[in-house]
């Protein structure tokens, strides 16, 4: 399923950055090089919402990601993902 791959995705965007994916778009929308570049040449890369740094005592251990409805609410469950394991 293409939900699955896109979840797996974020997760590795996610933790592979340590950011939260939904960051991704506005840290590269006012870049050029990186608007084009970014989600063409970085594999993997989701820039939308979903998906999240694991960081426990701060040290990033891996990533959550999530897909099957719109961006904003796949953030809400991943956060609340998140939170679950706190």
């Amino acid at each position: 399923m293409l939900t699955i791959q896109v979840a797996q995705d974020k997760a590795y965007t996610a933790a592979g950055f340590g950011m939260p994916t939904d960051q991704w778009h506005e840290f590269i929308k006012s870049d050029p090089p990186l608007t084009i570049g970014a989600p063409t040449g970085i594999d993997r890369l989701i820039t939308f919402g979903g998906g999240l740094p694991i960081v426990v005592d701060g040290h990033l251990i891996g990533g959550i990601g999530v897909c099957g409805g719109h961006w904003s609410d796949d953030m809400k469950i991943a956060q609340a993902g998140l939170t679950a394991l706190d």
